[in-house]
């Protein structure tokens, strides 16, 4: 049977997953009375409650002779260590673009990575469907944007399909018959080379992805470089720079048949296979034959470009929720995403009970920690920040991302002008049509933190807002944080409505009635520049003297509730966030009002 292998790259939200559901059901993956959830690739329960692809896919489809490996990458600029690794084993890839919204960012930043490993791209402008889609105008900004991107003349030389993988077809032209999707099978077939491998070399493979199963371990997914693997075979692992790191038995031999992973006895050079048995190797070793001695080559990945630090949680309502609070078990899970997520830096601090997590954006630590809370840890989190370096002169520099924005043009300026507080540099202004524009800026990382929740609020909840890692450009300066002060709880009890209710009139309350409170919480946000301390436990004294008129019940306005990113955003550098499974509170990194006076003028003689 023929193979080819391609990897589906594009933009979050551009169809992505819903293209890989559609081929599935239309190569018979599927029977026509199976039930199958939809973004069935999407297993993940944040990737579902999210809408969006988390950890890269694997699946197969059979059609007419050929087995096509597809691989579903995440489309969200935080995860793109994911599409980095995972291009080095397809010899294709089908380049997904809205038809209404065009290229943007994380589409110009994967299509880079596939020009410069050489593969020829197909595109398919989705969403034709749309009363808005202008297919016209986005095929010729994909045109320029592989100019841009220094294509070499067979790649600018990109055939193109016009379609809907919602509804299921694609044609060689908007008004072409709308029946399937055999138009990309059969492109695929012809565009797509085979695999070059070697089909009787030594078996050599570069794991590309790792997970862990109960049963079997850990299991390296990759692409068969050479030779063949069969079941119980001795092979060993070697370290990018060709050092034996083990030699084990192969246990099992996986491969990718639609939505279910099937063992093979034996499988060849070209086939996209996870393998388990080892106990070391990892993502970017070599698995192959022990008379092997050399490494294959592996994508560099591009550095972390964003720092938090996850503690022991220490307030007083620690170890109440969670079964995982101490600092060896959370280093031990962080350990374990460090090993299968390349784009994650672990380092452990000068604290035994702190370690540093450093990764590619807010959203991708973001997930981890929620990921970490559901599976029963405690932690505390510190306010993110932004890694720097220094250039070769010795300068400080800083990572700048590129941001477009499409937004409604009656908020376009209230967008220029916060922009331009966090150090950012308009780079673009266009109509975009229906009364939209696009802005594209150059903003520092550190400018951002916390922004996207201002800019939903400045857009009226219209604007799109996207953005990517663009380069270390010279440090911006100082950029103006948080304004206003903080409501800190003097007591620990739970919260009475009466004190709530005479808080209200000092800015907006965190938490509700009866909700347990701590010394060193923050309640709620003081409207002025400074910190309050409150008693958020404080009832109405009761007397023997009859009031007037009778007494009217206490009306709280409901409380503002932070999510996870929200909470993270907000806080300031002697604040952290308490991360529990059923509870994300804000609080002062030190909880007693008298060290954190000392701690205050130790900063201000500083």
């Amino acid at each position: 049977m023929e193979l080819r292998n391609i990897a589906i790259i594009a933009h979050v939200d551009h169809g992505k997953t819903t293209l890989v559901d559609c081929l599935l059901r239309q190569s018979g993956a599927f029977r026509d009375n199976q039930q199958i959830a939809e973004r069935a690739l999407d297993s993940n329960d944040l990737e579902r409650e999210r809408g969006i692809t988390i950890l890269a896919k694997c699946t197969s489809v059979d059609r007419d002779g050929t087995r096509i490996n597809i691989v579903d990458t995440p489309g969200h600029a935080d995860f793109g260590g994911e599409v980095e690794r995972i291009l080095s084993m397809v010899d294709g890839v089908v380049v997904l673009v809205d038809a209404a919204e065009g290229p943007m960012p994380q589409t110009k930043f994967v299509l880079a990575k596939a020009l410069a490993l050489g593969l020829r791209p197909i595109v398919f402008i989705n969403k034709v469907d749309k009363p808005e889609q202008d297919s016209d105008r986005v095929h010729n900004e994909i045109f320029d944007l592989f100019a841009a991107l220094d294509a070499n003349e067979n790649q600018l030389d990109f055939p193109t399909l016009f379609g809907s993988s919602k509804q299921g077809w694609c044609a060689g032209s908007v008004d072409a018959d709308r029946t399937d999707m055999a138009p990309l099978f059969d492109l695929v077939r012809e565009h797509v080379a085979p695999p070059a491998v070697e089909t009787d070399g030594a078996f050599r493979m570069l794991a590309t992805t790792l997970e862990a199963d109960a049963y079997l371990g850990r299991i390296l997914t990759g692409r068969i470089e050479a030779g063949t693997l069969k079941a119980n075979d001795t092979i060993k692992a070697l370290s990018r720079d060709g050092t034996k790191i083990e030699e084990t038995r192969v246990t099992k031999i996986l491969a990718f048949r639609g939505l279910e992973r099937v063992s093979l006895d034996a499988a060849e050079a070209g086939d996209i296979i996870a393998v388990a048995g080892f106990a070391k190797a990892t993502v970017a070793d070599t698995l192959c034959n022990v008379a092997h001695n050399e490494a294959i080559p592996s994508q560099p990945i591009d550095p972390p470009t964003l720092a938090m630090t996850f503690s022991i949680n220490d307030s007083p309502l620690a170890g109440q929720d969670g079964d995982k609070v101490t600092s060896r078990m959370i280093w031990e899970r962080l350990q374990r995403e460090g090993e299968g997520n390349v784009a994650v830096r672990i380092t452990q601090t000068e604290n035994q009970n702190s370690f540093e997590v450093a990764g590619r954006g807010e959203l991708q630590l973001a997930v981890l920690i929620e990921q970490m809370r559901r599976e029963g840890y405690e932690l505390s989190i510190s306010r993110p920040r932004v890694l720097y370096r220094e250039d070769g002169a010795g300068n400080r520099t800083e990572p700048i991302e590129e941001v477009i924005v499409d937004v409604d043009e009656e908020f376009s300026g209230a967008v220029v002008e916060k922009m331009s507080i966090r150090k950012s540099e308009l780079q673009d202004m266009r109509s975009s049509g229906s009364g939209k524009q696009r802005l594209t800026f150059l903003a520092p990382s550190r400018g951002l933190i916390g922004y996207h929740g201002e800019f939903l609020t400045d857009t009226r909840g219209t604007g799109v807002m996207n953005r990517i890692f663009y380069s270390y450009l010279p440090y911006k300066g100082e950029i103006e944080t948080r304004r206003t002060g903080v409501m800190i709880s003097t007591e620990t009890g739970k919260s009475v409505s009466y004190a709530l209710w005479n808080l209200e009139d000092r800015g907006p309350i965190f938490i509700g009635p009866g909700e347990p409170v701590y010394r060193g919480m923050i309640i709620g946000e003081h409207a002025r520049g400074l910190d309050l301390e409150v008693n958020p436990l404080k009832a109405k004294q009761l007397t023997n003297i009859r009031a007037s008129g009778k007494d009217d019940a206490v009306t709280l306005t409901t409380p503002t509730i932070m999510s996870l990113e929200q909470s993270l955003a907000y806080i300031t550098d002697d604040e952290l966030v308490e991360v529990t499974p059923n509870a994300i509170r804000i609080r002062k990194r030190l909880l007693d009002p008298h060290e954190r006076k000392r701690e205050s003028r130790k900063v201000s003689t500083a």
